[in-house]
């Protein structure tokens, strides 16, 4: 069974359930069964060497996937997660604002120039706005796909593939900051990261893929 540390807060509600959840590529099952739970204001990081199934979870978890056995429940009234993939998503001849305001859309965002134009700012993506994503560096696209966060209000939850990718120090506790008041206004959040997580006020438990037994 995977090894979860971190001990869940009985007194929130639990907002998404994982039970025994098993992925597979072709025949071949990714991790071992997978079982933890996810409260409103919590977070949750997923670890596991590369090729262990971390992609293939989030994709599951955010609906894009069935798992192979097991079961992935939300609790009613939760408002669909929001996936941001590994990959940034971006049209590369669309100026950063036109390419935020086309994923916002995806998201249910009303599509309002003024708020694109603050989740950039959020990001300090403001005076490249108008630049083709193509003339962007890979961490500015970064921060521009990440800017779809800083657009949200709602406590949903995030399920996010790799966010720290391509950021230098300043974006790196820019989105540390930008997750621990997610979860302060009672947004949860799944993660995957390569890099040791420094969030202040918020302690993810650990979620570690284990290679499923031999058989």
């Amino acid at each position: 069974m995977v090894r979860v540390s971190g001990s869940p807060d009985n007194s929130v509600p639990t907002r998404l359930r994982v039970e025994g959840v098993v992925c597979r590529r072709g025949e071949r099952p990714l991790f071992a069964p997978v079982t933890f739970s996810l409260a409103a204001g919590a977070a949750a990081w997923l670890r596991g060497a590369n090729g262990h199934g971390k992609t293939t979870l989030l994709r599951t978890l955010a609906g894009l996937s069935s798992p192979d056995a097991g079961s992935v429940s939300w609790a009613d009234g939760v408002v669909r997660p929001l996936y941001l993939a590994h990959a940034n998503g971006l049209k590369d001849d669309l100026p950063a604002r036109d390419a935020l305001r086309f994923l916002l859309g995806l998201d249910g965002v009303p599509d309002d120039a003024a708020a694109a134009d603050r989740a950039l700012a959020a990001v300090q993506m403001t005076q490249r706005r108008a630049l083709p994503i193509r003339a962007l560096s890979q961490g500015q696209r970064r921060r521009v796909a990440l800017a779809r966060l800083a657009a949200q209000q709602a406590p949903r939850t995030w399920l996010l593939d790799e966010p720290f990718d391509s950021l230098d120090a300043d974006g790196t506790a820019m989105l540390a900051a930008m997750l621990a008041a997610h979860a302060a206004r009672g947004g949860s959040v799944v993660l995957t990261s390569h890099v040791p997580l420094a969030i202040a006020t918020l302690a993810p438990s650990t979620v570690d893929l284990q290679a499923p037994t031999a058989t």
